[in-house]
């Protein structure tokens, strides 16, 4: 079809021309040369014009093949490719996947506005940067971390490998990806054998060479600790009790320390201790990554206003859309607080206005000391 007819079909207002407009271009993708023409001003001109209104009227059928042809164009429109990665996931995927217009930025967006299945095409995408991947950890979505674990080509670094190993305790369907993972080192295989099936141990063993019978040791101990929820001891003087809390909390500041020291702790981190029902674990990673004073933390938690726990998630990085999650899981664990019902929660929202990081820790910090005096 000439440019002229192209241009005649996008001053129609006919749905058939416009549908016949759409399939027009995209068969122009097969096309000898496709990218230089379509890299012409004056057809770059055109496409921004017409196709966001085009696209969003279009049959399902037609946008799933434009976004077909579009997957690989290097010439698309930006506007274009974003829309169709928010589509339906079918028609998402192919963009998702391989559009190389797409950029870590409009991933991100992705990892924090689309579905869950879009994500997991986000975490699935061939040779994923260190800035989306650190978002999939921050998220910490058991289905998208599974499915980075089964992309060899994501630049994961150890300190990646080692949180989704660590997060294999709880996932089970990171176990199997990880054990099979090109970056899992011999140190981090010794961690995930205590987790992992019969099955999945004799393949880490034979892999790393282990030393099996140390390790069953080490899986036999770990089992009967997490039976009995015992505190290490001299073996002289071992015996089944429970935890106090003064050593659990000291046990849970230790760990939250060695993994700020390390450069792990991440806001993520926050929604997983909240999801394996560690409250405790929460407060006081919210207290070292907001440098916030950790009674007023508890204080707050402990409050009838949960405003102010949106504050401080607000000021560690954590986005609206999650929160509500945050503040649900936290009042499951800790009998309804902090209070303030639907209510507090609608309330709480205001939290995140369009203020930095900085602005919102101050504020905290203010309103938790009046708490706390109170």
């Amino acid at each position: 079809m000439s440019s002229g007819s192209l241009l005649d079909l996008a001053k129609s207002r006919q749905p058939a021309d416009r549908e016949r407009l759409l399939l027009a271009i995209a068969d122009l993708c097969d096309a000898p040369h496709a990218g230089d023409v379509m890299k012409s001003g004056a057809i770059q001109a055109l496409l921004s014009s017409i196709f966001m209104s085009l696209v969003v009227e279009a049959e399902r059928d037609i946008r799933r093949r434009l976004s077909e042809k579009l997957a690989e164009a290097d010439w698309a429109p930006n506007a274009l490719v974003n829309v169709l990665a928010l589509d339906d996931i079918e028609i998402a995927r192919p963009i998702i996947a391989g559009s190389p217009v797409l950029k870590d930025l409009d991933l991100v967006r992705l990892l924090v506005e689309a579905t869950i299945e879009h994500q997991i095409e986000v975490a699935r995408r061939p040779n994923l940067s260190q800035a989306v991947v650190g978002a999939i950890l921050e998220q910490a979505e058991p289905a998208v971390l599974t499915a980075l674990a089964g992309n060899p080509t994501a630049d994961l670094s150890q300190a990646d490998m080692e949180e989704l190993v660590e997060a294999a305790r709880q996932i089970a369907a990171l176990r199997t990806p990880l054990s099979q993972h090109p970056r899992l080192t011999g140190q981090l295989a010794k961690r995930l054998y205590l987790w992992v099936g019969l099955a999945l141990r004799q393949g880490l063993a034979d892999r790393f060479r282990l030393d099996v019978a140390i390790l069953d040791e080490a899986l036999a101990a770990s089992i009967n600790e997490g039976h009995y929820d015992i505190v290490a001891v001299p073996a002289s003087e071992a015996q089944p009790r429970t935890a106090r809390d003064g050593e659990r909390e000291a046990m849970e500041r230790r760990l939250i320390d060695k993994l700020h020291a390390a450069g792990q702790l991440r806001p993520g981190y926050l929604i997983r201790a909240l999801r394996e029902g560690r409250l405790g674990l929460f407060a006081a990673a919210l207290a070292v990554l907001g440098r916030f004073d950790q009674s007023h933390v508890q204080a707050t938690i402990d409050s009838d206003r949960p405003e102010l726990l949106a504050l401080a998630c607000a000021a560690v990085g954590i986005d609206r859309s999650v929160f509500p999650d945050i503040l649900e899981m936290t009042r499951k664990l800790n009998d309804g607080r902090p209070g303030g019902g639907s209510e507090g929660a609608a309330k709480a929202q205001v939290a995140f206005a369009p203020v930095t990081p900085e602005v919102a820790g101050a504020a905290f910090r203010q309103a938790a000391r009046s708490l706390s005096a109170a």
